[in-house]
């Protein structure tokens, strides 16, 4: 054999020909490109719950927004019409015919309570969201500034120990109560002082680390307070923020319905507005389902919610990006 087969196919000069040294080349780092948020969902997908989760939380979103919009619900369409009222789901399939409308029977009006509670849920569904949002954004605004601002944090912890100690449920209590109740009154009650307590909890995590090097770094050269509180910190909180949404959404749909059931609710139909004026159906034989389907759905959308956020919580934690 000659040395050119030997050698793979290549000659003597082709083995040891130099290599040129670049000064540039050798800076350079291999290293895998990282991309934060397709790491989270890399992560967030690799556990097939989370895909259920996630699709029956679709499911519920599809229902409260799109259903009720094809279905024209009108709960006063059977109205008049005395042998369609306090149907069971076999009774109301029978009167009515075989429908969707009427699996979960039919309520106090004749109404389906299957279109009945969806149209409620969209209702308490974006409460939630608003008052999410309203809470989050200024709590987490806040928190930040509190947590690094020494002067701020004097007379926003005077604040937190004469209001924080206030039972937020008495509070939206006495808002609901003093005002005309509709939607944007309960919006109003529950982010009156609703983010005081996301601010709290945000200003304990930047006390955490405001001080580590680079942030000090950053304040000897001049940087503003604000600066380095949005672009030094509030990034490598993600994932604590997002926990922190997780229990604040589903808390709202619960204060919803507690202060309906208890009859200081907005006067909009929504899911606890269903549970309060379905109550006494509650202990009427063959009118059950009128309590418990309002009760099931809310119950789902809390915890899918709930669900849906710790895992996503727990996904943007780098350190599970390995």
């Amino acid at each position: 054999m000659t040395d050119t087969k030997q050698n793979h196919g290549l000659t003597d000069a082709e083995l040891f020909a130099p290599v040129d040294h670049s000064a540039l080349e050798s800076e350079k780092i291999t290293a895998p490109r990282y991309s934060y948020w397709k790491s989270v969902f890399r992560v967030f997908f690799r556990n097939k719950v989370n895909i259920i989760i996630l699709s029956l939380l679709v499911l519920v979103i599809v229902f409260a927004y799109i259903y009720p919009v094809v279905s024209h619900y009108d709960p006063y369409a059977n109205l008049m019409d005395p042998n369609s009222k306090h149907l069971s789901p076999v009774k109301a399939m029978n009167y009515f015919g075989a429908s969707i409308h009427w699996i979960l029977g039919a309520g106090a009006s004749g109404e389906s309570t299957f279109d009945a509670i969806w149209n409620g849920s969209r209702i308490s569904i974006s409460l939630a969201f608003i008052c999410a949002a309203i809470n989050m954004t200024i709590g987490v605004v806040l928190g930040a500034i509190w947590g690094f601002s020494k002067r701020v944090d004097l007379i926003m912890t005077e604040v937190y120990n004469i209001v924080g100690n206030v039972p937020t449920i008495l509070i939206i209590s006495v808002m609901a109560m003093l005002f005309t109740p509709s939607f944007w009154t309960m919006v109003f009650a529950m982010t009156v002082i609703g983010w005081i307590g996301i601010a709290y909890f945000i200003r304990t995590q930047v006390v955490i680390i405001r001080d580590r090097e680079y942030n000090l770094a950053s304040k000897c050269l001049g940087t503003s307070t604000i600066k380095i509180a949005m672009k030094n910190i509030l990034p490598f909180m993600t994932s604590v923020i997002v926990t922190q949404l997780a229990t604040e959404i589903p808390s709202y749909i619960s204060y919803e319905v507690f202060l309906a059931y208890i009859g200081l609710g907005m006067s909009d139909m929504s899911l606890g507005r269903l549970i309060y004026s379905a109550e006494s159906a509650m202990v009427t034989p063959g009118w059950e389902f009128e309590f418990w389907s309002p009760v099931a759905i809310a119950s789902i959308i809390t915890v899918v919610l709930y669900v849906v956020g710790q895992n996503l919580g727990d996904a943007s934690d780098p350190r599970t990006h390995m």
